[in-house]
């Protein structure tokens, strides 16, 4: 544990409003959530790609990438998701304070850890995007084939199956990806993104 009576914080004398201006856009998380195979990788890709396009500056955080690297040290218990959660939270404030728009794709299947980043950020800082599709539709979707090694007892506490997953109560979006194309969904988030302003010059 750190000893706070040793550290202080350092601020800059380049403002997150200037790195803003700077940008010609606004910055936040778009965080996505739902069950495994729902499609939060595959749109945050593509959600992405059309931002880039349009001189959005933008950085994306993908479940698995980062238990590559940073979260490599976590286990997928309850403490560990919790951790998880709460690490990449730390990092996307970050990158809203450098002007960023963030897109983080997790699981995040505990709706008190969720809120907890929620309570980092200021004021529409934080777009929860509930990416919701049936148990039945991931399963068949299986892009990673991990619900077969859970109906073959070959994994356990898998969200969805037999592990929880808290779906968001009140997020700014979301997108039903039983009925939605990728497509459909990216423009939905575009929309959004517009609507509210977040897309300055667009």
């Amino acid at each position: 544990m750190t000893d706070s009576q040793n550290i202080e914080w350092h601020y800059s004398k380049v403002t997150k409003e200037q790195r803003r201006d700077l940008n010609n856009h606004k910055s936040a998380i778009v965080w996505f959530t739902g069950l495994s195979g729902s499609g939060k990788s595959t749109i945050s890709v593509e959600l992405e790609k059309e931002l880039h396009h349009l001189g959005v500056r933008t950085y994306r955080l993908d479940g698995d990438n980062i238990r590559h690297g940073l979260n490599k040290d976590l286990g997928f218990g309850p403490d560990g998701r919790k951790e998880n959660i709460r690490r990449i939270g730390e990092v996307s404030k970050l990158m809203v304070e450098a002007g960023l728009i963030v897109l983080t794709a997790f699981i995040s299947p505990y709706r008190e850890d969720r809120n907890e980043v929620r309570k980092m950020m200021e004021h529409g800082e934080f777009i929860e995007v509930f990416v919701n599709a049936s148990i039945k539709t991931c399963e068949a979707r299986d892009p990673k084939g991990l619900y077969q090694k859970v109906r073959a007892g070959k994994m356990k506490g898998f969200t969805g199956v037999d592990a929880p997953y808290e779906a968001p109560v009140n997020p700014e979006i979301i997108l039903n990806t039983d009925v939605e194309s990728i497509e459909e969904s990216v423009q939905k988030l575009m929309f959004y993104l517009k609507k509210k302003g977040y897309l300055i010059n667009d």
